[in-house]
């Protein structure tokens, strides 16, 4: 094997791949990058990462001299292209090991026996498309709702429900449920199913997704054979990158019975100050301490801490409508809640200081439903 690539589209694709890479590999091939170069005249370099759970797949132009493939360790490689001088790269195998050169720089890598390294999982069969802005926006809305708790697979999952050309993102850890609406296009309008997919996955995928276009979305089907569709298994392709990713083998819950219809009070505040505000109540409050909210006639006063410990006090304008409202919130999680908002204005609305709160968006058409909700379960204080 032998080319010579760009050193920014190389980086890039290098860096994107490895992301995909174990922290711990269950066998050291797993920490590998795989370089594929099947056909000298398509110029296509073709890198492979894999943890037998997800699987990362990109393309990247180069001038190919000699094709072959080549396994190095992943983020050793990613590590030196990321610190390269900005001159054009050129790698090549010489026995055992690749020697990578840029400008002046020179690096020889040991290589892992490509023959070992496991075959990746297909695409599943492409189910429909959705703007890759849309989508990464989805993800970054209800991605912090999921557990990190592992001892609960089902919480790790963001839930994906397909209907017709509807899709609902929701996450949730027991204390909140975030929910996201979107559009997209499927490949027929009779799609009804469902995927949990792991949270972290789709936050690498979000990150990822740094130009427009659309993201095509493969979700294996019941009654496909694995071999054309790919069992449990979700797939993402957008601007020449693939992702796959096992299904968590779980049921999501039941969350829209946990949404309150009627609401004893609700405000409507601008976003921006809000979050600052809280931002800087929040200093004084550890990982146990409240944010509270006290809600009145034109006003929200915000405080945290309290009797010997350090305290904090800040007054808001805002529009409030019902019985006066006090009440408390973990920071951290009303923050989440609250910056997800993608309107200037949110709306807090709320049954009673100890039931769930529930965070939306200010629809433009009044009486529209939001697409984006935030239910968060309030702190009990004294």
């Amino acid at each position: 094997m032998k080319f010579r690539a760009d050193r920014d589209a190389f980086a890039d694709a290098i860096a994107w791949t490895a992301r995909a890479l174990p922290a711990r590999p269950a066998v050291p091939v797993l920490a590998g990058i795989r370089l594929d170069i099947t056909d000298s005249a398509a110029g296509t370099l073709d890198l492979s990462g894999f943890d037998y759970e997800v699987s990362a797949q990109a393309s990247v132009e180069v001038q190919v001299e000699e094709p072959g493939s080549v396994l190095v360790s992943g983020r050793l490689l990613a590590e030196i292209v990321r610190n390269l001088p900005p001159y054009p790269v050129e790698i090549g195998l010489e026995g055992s090991r690749v020697v990578l050169t840029c400008g002046s720089s020179r690096f020889t890598l040991l290589t892992m026996p490509v023959e070992d390294y496991p075959t990746l999982p297909a695409m599943p069969r492409v189910t429909g498309s959705i703007a890759g802005n849309t989508l990464a926006t989805a993800i970054r809305q209800v991605t912090p709702a999921a557990s990190r708790d592992d001892t609960l697979p089902m919480l790790t999952g963001v839930n994906l429900s397909l209907t017709g050309d509807a899709i609902a993102l929701a996450a949730t850890d027991r204390y909140r449920i975030a929910v996201r609406d979107v559009w997209w296009q499927p490949q027929t309008l009779e799609t009804e199913t469902s995927a949990l997919v792991p949270a972290r996955t789709l936050a690498e995928i979000a990150r990822s997704i740094t130009s427009g276009g659309n993201v095509d979305v493969a979700l294996s089907a019941m009654g496909v054979p694995a071999s054309a569709q790919g069992e449990g298994m979700i797939g993402f392709e957008h601007a020449g990158r693939r992702t796959t990713t096992r299904l968590i083998d779980s049921e999501f819950i039941k969350y829209e019975a946990r949404f309150p219809t009627d609401f004893a009070a609700s405000a409507e505040i601008p976003v921006a100050p809000l979050l600052e505000a809280v931002k800087r109540v929040s200093l004084v409050a550890d990982r146990s301490t409240p944010l509270r909210l006290s809600f009145g006639t034109g006003e929200l006063v915000l405080e945290a801490g309290s009797g010997d410990d350090a305290q904090a006090r800040e007054v808001l304008d805002a529009k409030f409508e019902g019985e006066p409202m006090r009440v408390a919130f973990s920071p951290q999680y009303f923050l989440d809640g609250l910056g997800a908002v993608e309107t200037e204005a949110a709306l807090l609305n709320f049954t009673a200081p100890t039931k769930p709160a529930v965070i939306t968006g200010v629809p433009v058409d009044k009486g529209s439903p939001p697409d984006f909700r935030y239910l968060v379960m309030p702190l009990r204080v004294a």
